[in-house]
């Protein structure tokens, strides 16, 4: 499984370990392990190269599908990716990917209705504060539903009163994130506790 972090929509210069970005995602990566660990499901965070998006180079993308093709070679046959804010987009354009099963988008970016990127039949998780102000929960619930109405697995899961940087009920973001991959990746898919809740 590939954890995914924010970053910048633009910004060329050299993505360092002690960027806010990387940083918070590298405890939020550490409890999915501790977590995930029982069930057999191995978790590394992606590191970028470059701190932004920057347009047509989608510069995340590329070292994530790096990523995804080491885990390939290591024999992962089901993989899931969690993306926060710009993570949640580089997850939407991955999710085509051979082996790419569940897809988790946390607080996603996606200026560019980004979850049209998810294919039919995959699993896609969408979790988002409903006070964030960085980036739109209301866009990132359209294109859930959306993409739901076009045969992804999607399902939405909203924080009330929570915000961009998942520091209102850490707990919640991560037993919402577990629960997902565990009942995706570790299992035969079936189906999640509280589907009947998906939109």
């Amino acid at each position: 499984m590939l954890v995914l972090p924010g970053g910048l929509p633009v910004g060329t210069e050299p993505a360092r370990p002690w960027h806010l970005p990387q940083l918070r995602m590298s405890a939020f990566t550490r409890t999915l392990a501790s977590r995930l660990r029982p069930h057999h499901i191995s978790v590394e965070q992606v590191h970028y190269r470059y701190r932004g998006w920057n347009g047509t180079h989608m510069s995340p993308v590329r070292d994530a599908l790096e990523a995804l093709d080491r885990a390939a070679r290591r024999g992962q046959t089901r993989i899931g990716l969690v993306g926060h804010s710009m993570g949640g987009r580089v997850a939407a354009h991955l999710a085509s990917q051979d082996g790419v099963e569940s897809v988790v988008a946390l607080a996603p970016w996606w200026p560019e209705n980004d979850a049209e990127q998810v294919p039919a039949g995959r699993h896609l998780l969408v979790a988002h504060g409903t006070e964030d102000h960085a980036t739109d929960p209301r866009a990132a619930q359209s294109q859930a539903m959306a993409a739901r109405d076009r045969g992804v697995k999607a399902r939405w899961r909203p924080l009330p009163g929570g915000g961009h940087f998942m520091l209102t009920d850490p707990g919640w973001w991560a037993t919402t994130t577990v629960d997902f991959l565990v009942c995706t990746l570790a299992t035969e898919p079936s189906t999640w506790p509280g589907d009947d809740h998906a939109s």
